[in-house]
């Protein structure tokens, strides 16, 4: 698939490093020119000079507009990558920005004010491609972090909603769904991420690899961690949480 996405204007959010970089380097490398987007202005400047992409630092959910205009054009793929991940997984977790609030407005409505701001150009010309990275808590769910567990299934809940309303129209959704990453978030999950995610992480890369596949493949839900769906299957049969 070398020069899939030869010319097309791709954003990716979340690019400073670990999955969003994996994408933002495939994307460039199958011809693409991508905006690379991410709260920390150096490390999106960093991985845009690397590949030759443009960095437009910022928050992920209000970055639409400058980024189609850097591309000095049309958005053609939007991959709303950013995400945080905060641990309490009880009545402890916390409601501010910290916990709860910062879980929604970037895992979910981020994605929500993408769209909203992609879809009217995207059903004028009959083309878009939309790709959410969830995790396999938005499929399954993450004991110790409620927040992150709640708000992934919100952020597949979104992506499904958008395919069957707006397929038929030309705009293509993915969700990305894998398990453990090798990235800073997985780092940060402690104990926890060691004892259930670490055993079987990926690289980076990967995700970008299975993700080019799924588009190939034209399927909705992509998983890096193919065992993912045979658990996917097991909680439908079993849905007692136990």
């Amino acid at each position: 698939m070398v020069g899939a996405f030869q010319g097309s204007g791709v954003v990716v959010t979340g690019a400073g490093g670990g999955i969003g970089a994996a994408l933002a380097r495939r994307f460039a490398a199958e011809g693409a020119r991508v905006v690379v987007n991410d709260l920390d202005a150096e490390r999106a400047k960093y991985v845009a000079e690397e590949i030759g992409g443009i960095a437009v630092p910022g928050d992920a959910s209000a970055i639409v507009d400058e980024a189609r205009d850097a591309l000095g054009g049309a958005v053609d793929v939007y991959c709303a990558n950013a995400g945080v991940a905060f641990g309490g997984g009880d009545a402890d977790a916390p409601l501010d920005e910290k916990g709860w609030a910062a879980s929604w407005e970037v895992n979910v409505m981020a994605h929500v004010r993408a769209a909203h701001a992609l879809l009217p150009a995207w059903l004028e010309r009959g083309s878009g491609r939309f790709v959410s990275t969830v995790s396999a808590a938005g499929l399954l769910t993450m004991i110790g972090a409620a927040p992150y567990a709640v708000t992934k299934h919100g952020a597949l809940a979104f992506a499904e909603w958008l395919s069957l309303t707006y397929r038929h129209r030309g705009v293509k959704v993915h969700a990305i769904c894998p398990q453990g990453v090798r990235t800073d978030m997985l780092a940060a999950t402690g104990s926890a991420g060691d004892l259930v995610l670490q055993p079987t992480a990926i690289e980076p890369e990967a995700v970008a690899d299975a993700l080019v596949k799924g588009i190939e493949e034209d399927r909705f839900l992509i998983l890096p961690h193919p065992e993912v769906a045979a658990y996917y299957q097991a909680r439908a049969g079993d849905p007692t949480g136990g």
